[in-house]
């Protein structure tokens, strides 16, 4: 048994990462993240599809909401996938 196991007998396990990667490899129980770590993430290769699926749903709307649009779409792409996880 791993230190990490025994630490989840007696606590919640979170994971604070935009990295499906890491979360899958310590099973939390629930997890959370930010924008920085959400941008961190968005850099990486792995993760392109979310990102252009974030500016595709982002172009469909006005200028002025485009940015908005995309970044609040992109931050729900994360979190689903996250969830999918978790």
């Amino acid at each position: 048994m791993t230190l990490l196991d025994n630490i989840k007998k007696n606590t919640k396990v979170v994971a604070d990462s935009g990295d499906f990667g890491s979360i899958k490899e310590f099973t939390p129980q629930d997890s959370t993240t930010n924008p920085s770590l959400i941008l961190a993430a968005a850099q990486l290769d792995s993760y392109s599809k979310l990102v252009q699926d974030a500016v595709d749903y982002g172009l469909k709307h006005d200028g002025k909401d485009q940015l908005e649009k995309t970044m609040d779409k992109l931050c729900v792409n994360f979190g689903t996938e996250i969830l999918k996880i978790i």
